[in-house]
């Protein structure tokens, strides 16, 4: 967007990626969240019912942009495999699904908040970390248990006190049991 002078420790890279099994199908996304030195900042995956993988695409890139806004990065590049995202974002494909629209500019609202936006495609075999976020989120919202191979990546370290607390996901929403958190944490949900 636009091109004043950043400085490099609020660069973050979101790798995207949403999937459907059936198109439209139980649809999930994962976003995997680096700072510009690598360090991983967070992971996003959520189910989201019976939907396209294009709604999927974009729910992941919202994810995104909502998690760098809210925890004050000014600066994000987003790598995604959906060519087709990547080029109705970047002005080249217009937007002509009515189901894609309002995600769509839902995400041109929130990149113009940021002092610098960027996307790229990138072959499927490059967004690995994205891609098995998003089908733990499948295979979650589907009662399977995650494969062996995908394993959640460890924590990243945080300075401060990790906090366990019980709680259940309904509805996309986090709802915690016996207590609340405060507005913008970051919350890791590990099924039971």
């Amino acid at each position: 967007m636009s091109s004043q002078p950043l400085n490099p420790s609020d660069d973050i890279v979101a790798y995207c990626d949403g999937g459907s099994r059936g198109n439209p199908g139980p649809a999930g996304f994962g976003v995997h969240i680096q700072d510009s030195a690598g360090k991983v900042l967070g992971e996003l995956s959520q189910f989201l019912g019976t939907h396209t993988n294009n709604f999927a695409e974009y729910s992941a890139l919202l994810a995104a942009l909502e998690f760098a806004i809210t925890h004050g990065h000014k600066s994000l590049r987003v790598v995604s495999d959906s060519e087709l995202m990547v080029k109705q974002m970047k002005g080249q494909y217009r937007v002509n699904s009515p189901e894609l629209r309002p995600l769509y500019e839902e995400a041109r609202r929130r990149t113009a908040q940021l002092g610098r936006f960027q996307i790229q495609h990138v072959l499927r075999e490059k967004n690995r970390h994205a891609d098995r976020l998003a089908n733990l989120a499948m295979d979650r919202g589907m009662g399977r248990a995650p494969a062996a191979s995908a394993a959640p990546a460890p924590d990243p370290p945080s300075p401060r006190k990790s906090l366990m607390l019980r709680g259940l996901v309904k509805g996309g929403v986090v709802h915690v049991l016996g207590g609340e958190l405060p507005d913008g944490t970051f919350v890791k949900v590990i099924p039971e």
